[in-house]
């Protein structure tokens, strides 16, 4: 199990410096959703369900959705 915490908080890592690194916005938001994606499995392994609910449904669904509703009329 803790094999699983270490690839959880390394992906989420990588895709955070993805984030901050590119040039794109479409792809640093996406990758944001990803990030929140990793977020959300590194709460739930921390036995914190209900944290990890509000990370997936704040931070991976209402976030991204609006950052590509902000994209899309720029």
């Amino acid at each position: 199990m803790p094999y699983l915490d270490v690839v959880v908080i390394v992906l989420t890592g990588i895709f955070a410096g993805i984030a901050v690194l590119s040039t794109s916005r479409i792809t640093a938001v996406l990758s944001l959703a990803v990030m929140s994606i990793g977020l959300t499995a590194s709460f739930y392994l921390l036995q914190a369900p209900d944290v990890a609910m509000a990370e997936a449904v704040v931070g991976a669904g209402l976030s991204t959705g609006l950052f590509l509703f902000a994209i899309r009329r720029l």
